[in-house]
């Protein structure tokens, strides 16, 4: 029998890997967000040179984290290659607004996902995420039409802050909001995860 268990890794090794392209491309557009690049005769602004480098960048990360663990999340996968599309429609076209409508596309389709599986009475999330946060049947049913919600709730706030407000506004908002509203949505289910949660066998 194959034993399909992820490998054990450093957490700070583990938490570069998934964070630090999202850092770099921070750190990258702060630096040449002001600057204009003449390639084969386009001009392309800070904005979109730094997502032609935030792809090789995020596949490459996402590679290792497979050849470290041999695993990868479906979430993992999805997003490397919905980064790869709109990131390369950006790039290839030259315009920001494929990348920027990224997140939207990533947190309806996890939406829609979990919904569907709703209607059908199944919990989707329980059966990717179950070994990390054993729970009640009735709790993952409950935490899986919270985090339907959340999930359109922030499509829905991407599009309106990237259709309303600066570049500089959603590129804050994407390094940084919507990490911070993900690591509070989880905080905030504490009760939850005491109510509902199962002991897991000692030994």
């Amino acid at each position: 029998m194959t034993d399909d268990t992820p490998k054990k890794i450093h957490p700070g090794l583990k938490m570069a890997l998934e964070m630090g392209p999202i850092a770099a491309f921070f750190v990258a557009y702060l630096r040449l967000k002001d600057q204009v690049y003449t390639i084969g005769g386009t001009d392309y602004d800070g904005f979109v040179l730094v997502t032609a480098g935030f792809i090789p960048l995020l596949l490459i990360c996402t590679a290792i984290l497979w050849k470290l663990t041999g695993h990868l999340s479906k979430m993992q996968i999805v997003t490397a290659i919905l980064v790869t599309v709109f990131g390369g429609l950006t790039v290839w076209l030259n315009d920001d607004r494929f990348f920027k409508m990224k997140p939207t596309m990533i947190y309806t389709l996890f939406a829609a996902i979990l919904g569907f599986g709703l209607l059908r009475g199944k919990s989707y999330l329980q059966m990717v995420m179950d070994g990390a946060m054993p729970l009640k049947p009735e709790g993952w049913m409950i935490l899986t039409r919270r985090l339907t919600v959340f999930f359109l709730a922030l499509a829905v706030l991407n599009e309106v802050i990237w259709r309303t407000m600066s570049t500089d506004a959603w590129v804050t908002f994407k390094t940084f909001g919507l990490t911070i509203a993900v690591f509070g949505f989880f905080m905030a289910q504490g009760s939850l995860f005491k109510r509902y949660g199962t002991e897991t066998p000692k030994g």
